[in-house]
């Protein structure tokens, strides 16, 4: 049996825990406390509760796979691990201490993946001794339910790694698409980025309300979720330092982020994560945030 060790515990972690799980691997899921982890673990079985209870999986089958995820402390059995994937902040100078050390322990045929959606793999990989093991492996939120996952390779990953990692997507149930050259948030971030983007200047401008753009966008343009919905699920300062990025390293206005979202992050209005965003999600039915009806 393989075994797959997860870095980083919160929404994308825990989520990448579980579709490992319920793929049949056994699973490590780790963070700097253990706590952290059995908090995070905590909505994982609410969520399969969940399910039971909607009829899609019996009480059995979430019991085997919770029994597949052990809870550890940062870098503990990771030797153990065929796949390593880091799923923590987007900070490329943690991200590289984690696989420096990640590549001291892990076994030499272990693959090693950052889901990263903004950080070079390059610079990833430059900080481990075998750069060539190194790739970015986006998986999309929430993980359980989303088909995608973006393989990202570095400069220096070898063909052996992008095919062993898209066998182990592939394993999961999961379909892949791989970048051909390393870019900044790969592609489907890249462009997302800007589209979202778009939207909050049309609301800052004062073109159309929340509401009538997330309207729009969904009726207008078959999207599922209006941008300003899916700010608030990505979170309004994950996407705020995403465009940020991507403004730094390409220079195209598209990118520009809105002096709206600097706002919104002073006054606690990161989406859903905080009950506040772009809508307010203590309200049934959810309305926009009041700020936005000034």
């Amino acid at each position: 049996m393989k075994t797959v060790f997860v870095i980083g515990s919160g929404t994308m972690g825990r989520g990448i825990a579980q579709v490992a799980a319920q793929a049949k691997y056994e699973v490590y899921l780790s963070d700097i406390q253990l706590d952290i982890v059995k908090r995070n673990m905590d909505i994982v079985e609410a969520g399969l509760q969940r399910q039971i209870e909607k009829g899609k999986i019996t009480k059995g089958e979430v019991g085997d796979i919770l029994g597949r995820i052990q809870m550890v402390q940062n870098l503990e059995n990771l030797e153990k691990a065929d796949y390593v994937i880091e799923a923590v902040l987007e900070d490329v100078a943690l991200k590289r201490e984690i696989f420096k050390e990640a590549d001291r322990k892990a076994k030499p045929e272990a693959i090693l993946a950052s889901n990263t959606t903004s950080c070079s793999i390059t610079e990833i990989a430059s900080a481990v001794a075998a750069p060539e093991r190194v790739i970015g492996m986006h998986f999309f939120n929430p993980p359980v339910v989303m088909q995608l996952v973006e393989l990202m390779p570095g400069i220096l990953s070898s063909r052996r790694t992008v095919e062993k990692a898209k066998e182990f997507v592939v394993s999961l149930g999961k379909e892949t698409v791989t970048t051909k050259k390393e870019g900044p948030a790969g592609v489907t971030s890249r462009i997302l980025a800007g589209l979202l983007n778009e939207a909050i200047w049309v609301l800052q401008e004062g073109i159309a309300s929340v509401e009538a753009i997330d309207r729009a966008m969904v009726l207008g343009c078959n999207h599922k979720m209006g941008p300003f919905a899916l700010i608030d699920l990505i979170g309004v300062d994950i996407h705020f330092a995403k465009t940020q990025m991507l403004y730094k390293k390409t220079g195209d206005a598209r990118y520009r982020p809105c002096y709206l979202l600097e706002q919104m992050m002073a006054a606690g209005l990161l989406g859903k994560k905080s009950g506040r965003g772009f809508y307010d999600y203590s309200k049934d039915p959810v309305v926009p945030t009041a700020f936005f009806d000034k």
